[in-house]
C-alpha cells in the first residue's frame, strides 16, 4: 500500500482496529508529516486518530500528549536525517520510536503524568528530567 492509500484509508475510517498497533501508529504519523507541513499534519493525524478511535468504540483511547510528542519527535528526526527518508530507512535508524512500553517517551515524561488526564486531553511538555 502507498503512502496516499494508506493516509487516505485512515483519512475514512477503514483502517481495521485489529492491525492498527503502535509502530502503525508511527509510520501513519510518518506519512502524515511527510505529505503535509508540520502544523498540518499536527492537526489533521489527531483529527483522525479521534475519528478511528470513536468509530472503534474507543473514543476514550486517544491521547493528545502521546500523539503530539510522537509526532513532534518523527518530525525531529526525520529533520535530523535531512528528509527524503522511505518509511523503511525511517524505521531502521528510529527503532526506538517503534518500542510502546518503555520506549523514547518513557525518557522525557514520568509515568504518573501520562496517565493524568490532563496529559490525556492537552499536550503537556516533557517532565523527565535527567541527571
Amino acid at each position: 500500500m502507498t503512502s496516499e492509500e494508506l493516509i487516505e484509508q485512515f483519512d475514512r475510517g477503514a483502517t481495521p482496529a485489529g492491525t492498527f498497533h503502535h509502530a502503525d501508529h508511527v509510520r501513519l504519523a510518518f506519512e502524515y508529516l511527510c505529505h503535509y507541513p508540520v502544523l498540518e499534519a499536527l492537526e489533521r493525524f489527531p483529527a483522525a486518530l479521534k475519528r478511528f478511535a470513536v468509530s472503534k468504540g474507543k473514543a476514550n483511547l486517544y491521547h493528545e500528549t502521546i500523539t503530539w510528542a510522537y509526532l513532534l519527535l518523527i518530525r525531529e528526526r526525520i529533520a535530523r536525517a535531512g528528509g527524503a527518508l522511505t518509511w523503511e530507512e525511517f524505521a531502521v535508524r528510529n527503532s526506538d520510536l517503534l518500542v510502546w512500553k518503555g520506549g523514547a517517551l518513557a525518557t522525557l515524561y514520568r509515568q504518573e503524568t501520562l496517565d493524568s488526564d490532563l496529559a490525556r486531553h492537552t499536550f503537556v511538555l516533557p517532565d523527565r528530567t535527567t541527571g
